[in-house]
């Protein structure tokens, strides 16, 4: 198993309704270690680079409006084979199609309002933690 880092988002859904802790404490009894947090508001730059791969489709002023609407909290996450285990935690996309037990199936309503975004690849992850954090804002063990 290799070690990873992975970028979770906690979106306004999970701030808003206090159950960041929650999530988090999940996280942590797999074993994850905290990398990196941070609470942050996001603009529309960030969001369509974010989402560039919808940015062009008539929804992404929805995502924008959604990902806007509070601050989110930006977390780097650090384990074995942390990308595949969170979002296997996570449970599908679309809240209403997951599990209960998983994160989604609990806390979540729908596809957009599902608590979390995790990084999907290595690659990904890679790009999405130098989105939302600084060199100086990631530590290791």
């Amino acid at each position: 198993m290799a070690i990873e880092t992975s970028l979770i988002l906690f979106k306004p859904d999970a701030v808003e309704g206090n159950i960041v802790g929650s999530v988090l404490s999940r996280y942590e009894a797999e074993g994850f270690n905290i990398r990196g947090i941070k609470m942050m508001q996001l603009d529309d730059p960030i969001l369509t680079e974010h989402y560039s791969h919808v940015a062009d489709e008539p929804f992404f002023p929805q995502i924008a409006a959604f990902m806007s609407r509070s601050p989110v909290i930006a977390l780097a996450l650090e384990g074995e084979d942390v990308i595949s285990r969170v979002r296997n935690l996570l449970g599908p996309t679309n809240s209403k199609e997951a599990d209960k037990g998983t994160i989604r199936g609990d806390y979540g309503t729908d596809m957009m309002t599902n608590v979390c975004h995790a990084s999907d690849s290595p690659e990904a992850a890679a790009a999405e933690l130098k989105r939302f954090f600084k060199n100086d804002e990631i530590f290791v063990s």
